[in-house]
């Protein structure tokens, strides 16, 4: 079990502090470091989710960092810090705002825990992770991006919902970007081990891809003041238990590709083995031809995000 093991959240709002709660509830690790530019906030919720942890019978303390040096220690860091975009920004602006706050942040944990995982949840969350992975320096195996998963987890759902049994027994894979950009993979989904295809028709399949790829949309629009957080934080929970653990545990997580795939120089969703060390194992699956068409499509989408912090000098001289 994560005996004496130390997890940092970068930003405290709603994702991020559900999954302080979802580890402090399972003692999946022993301290919980919250670290928000609102410190009031992030000590109220420390406090609250500290007193759940006794109630539940669980070892894990929740403290707040409030300057960068507190974070020092951590075996994981999950980064949630990001703007939502605002009336009157265009994405680029958006773009470059969360970029640079992503940078700001990547900047803290270079310095302070230079031995961490990084799992990335800030949206654009490919672009995100790339520039991540530019800012720290880290190896490509300790900075990986949390999409694949939320999107699978979406996916069951609504294949439940289509057939209505299993539920828990579903298992749904994805690749690729997230959202519009995602990638099905129905071969390798399951229902209790019976194949998709054998349940389901090529119509309902399509049908769940879409209902999925506007899965967060769906629920903003029925929010209308936020956007989904449970499913997020659970699935990123998902990921930072797979390394304390060191489970090896295969999810689809959005990673730094280097030939892999055909592709370079980009971040993308693809099935790994997590562990100890992050990265323990990426996986080359075969893709048909409208896969490798839906992939190629996802990947340059990201690439263009890159390319506009590029043209920007974003990266300065590292490229």
């Amino acid at each position: 079990m994560g005996k004496g093991k130390k997890v940092a959240i970068i930003g405290a709002g709603n994702v991020g502090a559900t999954v302080a709660y979802s580890l402090a509830m399972r003692g999946s690790c022993h301290q919980i470091v919250l670290r928000d530019r609102n410190i009031e906030t992030a000590q109220g919720k420390a406090l609250d989710m500290s007193q759940a942890a006794n109630a539940a019978r669980m070892h894990t303390v929740v403290t707040v960092a409030k300057e960068a040096k507190d974070i020092a220690g951590s075996d994981v860091v999950v980064i949630t810090a990001g703007s939502p975009r605002k009336p009157g920004m265009s994405r680029d602006d958006l773009l470059l705002m969360n970029a640079e706050i992503t940078k700001q942040v990547v900047g803290d944990v270079k310095k302070h825990c230079p031995d961490a995982i990084i799992v990335m949840v800030s949206n654009p969350l490919d672009v995100m992770t790339y520039v991540a992975l530019k800012e720290s320096g880290f190896p490509r195996e300790r900075v990986i991006g949390m999409a694949g998963i939320l999107d699978a987890a979406r996916m069951a759902h609504f294949i439940y919902q289509k057939i209505g049994y299993g539920a828990g027994q579903i298992r749904a894979s994805v690749m690729g970007g997230h959202g519009d950009d995602m990638v099905p993979l129905p071969k390798f989904s399951t229902v209790a081990g019976v194949p998709l295809t054998d349940v389901l028709t090529e119509e309902e399949i399509i049908d769940i891809v879409e209902r999925t790829k506007h899965g967060g949309a769906e629920i903003v629009g029925l929010l209308k003041t936020g956007s989904a957080y449970y499913a997020p934080a659970k699935s990123t929970t998902v990921m930072v238990e797979a390394i304390l653990q060191d489970t090896k545990q295969i999810h689809s997580c959005a990673v730094y590709l280097d030939g892999e795939y055909g592709y370079s120089d980009v971040v993308s969703g693809v099935p790994i083995a997590l562990g100890a060390n992050g990265i323990e194992k990426l996986f080359e699956v075969t893709l048909n031809m409208g896969q490798q068409r839906r992939f190629a499509k996802s990947v340059k989408s990201v690439k263009s995000m890159i390319d506009v912090l590029k043209a920007k000098n974003f990266f300065g001289d590292q490229q």
